[in-house]
């Protein structure tokens, strides 16, 4: 518990708790950081090398992250040490288990994250009646369905371009974790005018200056077909990603791949987080003074999370998406806007939104 309590502040977290000894061998820990919005949502992250302290740091964002939003929720995280690609009927136990053991966190609200999805939700609110990110079939919003969390990355890049002096149409688009977000943030930019030169997953980069296929690199990854599948393009490992020359680099797989011995290898214009925490701070530091803009994850991954809520508020789709579109080209405007005004990071621009949000709602509570 060191390190979380080492990175405690006046925000949080407010609880933490620790899941482990469970007959169905569930090993999992649930930051609840901020409630000063409302109930915390955050989704649950499912992989094995997860740790405290990155849940943490997820829980923080997601404070943030749902603050800027002008959200009624305050942000929590969960992690379960365990392999996601585990036989169906493991999953589903452990997720049970997960459920019940945090029936009685009432002010956390789950939802899907990474090697979690929305049939795991499904079963969490079977077991509970609480939790975001539901199947259709339940009366949800099946976020990672529909590419909420992507459109939001495309909403603000497509607002990021003014500040970064960039056209859309033709844009070369580079997706470090070609996965539920990854790829949708480069279908709605293609949609935009944007191509997209390179993906990667966990496995290899596949490449094309001239353009990838995303409706065929899409069907390849439904079917757990590799890229080296794909007809066209030059593959290469996984970090090959680094090294494309692109206008807008989109990591949206794990924590830190961005880091001070990798960011020397980018070559970009702007990067849009899709991801969680993608970026050191000493990585940042130095996209900062080379002059690559940073759309900072909480601002430009909202997308997934507003759509939780409108679901969580009894909303469609159609709601979702109007209110994606309005919050976070809203909030990218505003924090590039006082980034340049005040010459600061991006990042430090959008903890100060969302801590001034934090601090007036803050106002209106009675802890207890």
């Amino acid at each position: 518990m060191d390190d979380a309590f080492r990175l405690a502040d006046e925000f949080g977290p407010a609880k933490i708790v620790a899941i482990h000894g469970h007959a169905a061998g569930l090993k999992a820990v649930v930051v609840i950081d901020n409630i000063a919005c409302g109930p915390a949502i955050g989704g649950v992250r499912m992989a094995p090398d997860v740790s405290l302290e990155e849940c943490f740091r997820l829980a923080r964002a997601m404070t943030f992250k749902n603050a800027a939003a002008g959200l009624p929720h305050g942000g929590g995280k969960s992690v379960i040490m365990a392999d996601p690609a585990m036989p169906p009927a493991g999953k589903e136990r452990l997720m049970r288990a997960f459920a019940q053991a945090i029936a009685g966190l009432t002010d956390y609200i789950p939802g899907p994250d990474m090697g979690t999805d929305e049939l795991a939700m499904g079963w969490v609110w079977d077991e509970i009646g609480r939790s975001v990110g539901l199947p259709r079939e339940l009366g949800g919003i099946p976020l990672d369905e529909i590419g909420a969390t992507g459109f939001g990355v495309a909403q603000a890049v497509d607002v990021a371009k003014d500040f970064a002096g960039l056209d859309l149409k033709g844009a070369r688009v580079a997706v470090q974790g070609f996965g539920a977000v990854g790829k949708h943030a480069a279908r709605f930019l293609a949609l935009k005018g944007a191509v997209l030169v390179a993906a990667s997953d966990s496995h290899e980069t596949i490449a094309d200056p001239a353009g990838l296929d995303i409706a065929g690199l899409i069907q390849l990854k439904e079917g757990r077909r590799p890229f080296r599948d794909h007809p066209r393009g030059q593959k290469a490992g996984p970090d090959a990603i680094l090294d494309v020359s692109c206008d807008i680099w989109i990591p949206a797989a794990r924590p830190d791949v961005l880091r001070a011995d990798t960011i020397g290898r980018l070559k970009t214009r702007i990067v849009a987080e899709g991801a969680n925490i993608p970026t050191t701070p000493e990585a940042e530091r130095a996209l900062h003074e080379r002059g690559i803009l940073l759309i900072p994850d909480f601002i430009a991954n909202a997308g997934g999370v507003i759509c939780a809520a409108i679901e969580y508020q009894g909303g469609g789709e159609a709601a979702a998406f109007a209110a994606i579109e309005e919050k976070i080209r809203r909030n990218t405007d505003l924090v590039l806007g006082e980034a340049r005004r005040q010459a600061i990071q991006p990042r430090a621009a959008a903890i100060q939104l969302a801590r001034g949000r934090l601090a007036l709602a803050a106002r209106s509570r009675r802890f207890r």
